[in-house]
C-alpha cells in the first residue's frame, strides 16, 4: 500500500484490512474501496488541489442539511482522500421522489453572488469560481467564454462555431433573468447519483452557487430521471422556459466533455447551439 495513504489512515485511526480494490468510474481519479478495522471506506487518489476542492464540496453539500445522503469526508492529505463508503442499490420510484425533493432543498440554499470562495475542478478541468453579482455575467465570463476559448485553442472547434458560442454568451442579458444564486452540485450526471438503503446519495461534486438549472441540465444530458423526480422537484407546473434553460446549461458540460474526451462531443455542442439560436430567432 502506498506510504502516504498508510500515513493518512493511521492519522485517522484506521487500520487497513487488505489492499485497496479499484472501483469503476475512476476515469478522472483513481478510486478504491478499502476494508478497515472500522468498516469499509472509499479512498481516492488525485492531485491535492482537486481533492481539496472535492472535499470542500462534499462538506458544503452535507452542511446544506437536505434529505440527500452525502458521504462524510474522513480525511485528506498528500494526494489521497478518505471518505465514508456508501452501498448502492437499484433506483426506485420512492428514491426518485426523494431525489427531487432533496435537490429542491439544496437549491433553496441561496446567496447574493454567483460563484464560490475557491476555484475547484469539473473532472480534470480547472473551474474558475470568482464570484460575480450577476448570474448572466458569471455564466458568460466564468463558464461559456473560457471553455469556448479552451476548445478553440485545442483545435476542437472552428472559428465559426466559436463565434456562435460567443454570440450565445453575449445574448444572455436579453432573455435570462438574474436570480439569487443557488448552491449547486455542479457535476450532477447520473453516475454521480447513488441509490442507497438510506435514500439517494450524491457524490463527486464541483460545487458553486449559480442557477439551479445547472444540476437539472446535467441530470438530463446523458439520460433523464423519471417524471416522479420532476414532479417532486418542481412541486407545481414546470417553468415555460425550462427547455431553453436546459439547452443553455448543457453547453458548459458539453464543452467540457469535448475538451476532456475529444470530437465525439462536437455534434452535441453544435446541435445545442442551434437549439439556442432557434429560441433567439423567435
Amino acid at each position: 500500500m502506498e506510504r502516504h495513504l498508510q500515513e493518512l489512515l493511521s492519522t485517522l485511526g484506521l487500520t487497513p484490512q487488505g489492499e485497496p480494490r479499484p472501483l469503476s468510474g475512476g476515469d478522472i481519479a483513481a478510486v478504491y474501496r478499502l476494508d478497515t478495522d472500522q468498516g469499509m471506506v472509499v479512498v481516492k487518489c488525485d492531485t491535492a488541489e482537486r481533492l481539496a476542492g472535492e472535499a470542500d464540496g462534499l462538506r458544503a453539500l452535507r452542511d446544506a442539511g437536505t434529505r440527500l445522503v452525502v458521504p462524510e469526508v474522513l480525511g485528506e492529505a498528500d494526494g489521497w482522500l478518505v471518505m465514508e463508503a456508501l452501498d448502492s442499490g437499484l433506483a426506485t420510484t420512492g428514491n426518485d421522489e426523494v431525489l427531487g425533493e432533496g435537490l429542491r432543498e439544496l437549491h433553496a440554499v441561496t446567496a447574493e453572488t454567483h460563484g464560490w470562495y475557491r476555484d475547484n475542478a469539473c473532472g480534470r478541468t480547472p473551474q474558475p469560481n470568482t464570484s460575480l453579482a450577476d448570474g448572466r455575467a458569471f455564466q458568460r465570463e466564468r463558464r461559456l467564454l473560457p471553455m469556448t476559448a479552451a476548445c478553440y485553442q485545442r483545435g476542437l472547434i472552428d472559428s465559426r462555431l466559436r463565434g456562435r458560442l460567443e454570440a450565445v454568451a453575449t445574448s444572455l442579458d436579453d432573455w435570462l433573468p438574474d436570480v439569487p444564486a443557488s448552491l449547486v452540485h455542479g457535476d450532477l450526471w447520473g453516475g454521480n447519483v447513488l441509490h442507497t438503503a438510506r435514500g439517494p446519495a450524491i457524490i463527486d461534486p464541483a460545487v458553486y452557487r449559480h442557477y439551479p438549472e445547472v444540476d437539472l441540465a446535467m441530470l438530463t444530458l446523458f439520460g433523464s430521471p423519471s417524471e416522479t423526480f420532476f414532479d417532486a422537484y418542481w412541486n407545481g407546473p414546470r417553468p415555460d422556459d425550462w427547455p431553453r434553460r436546459q439547452a443553455l446549461f448543457q453547453l458548459y458540460p458539453l464543452l467540457n466533455h469535448l475538451l476532456l474526451f475529444g470530437g465525439a462531443y462536437h455534434s452535441g455542442v453544435e446541435s445545442t447551439v442551434s437549439r439556442l439560436e432557434a429560441y433567439q430567432a423567435l
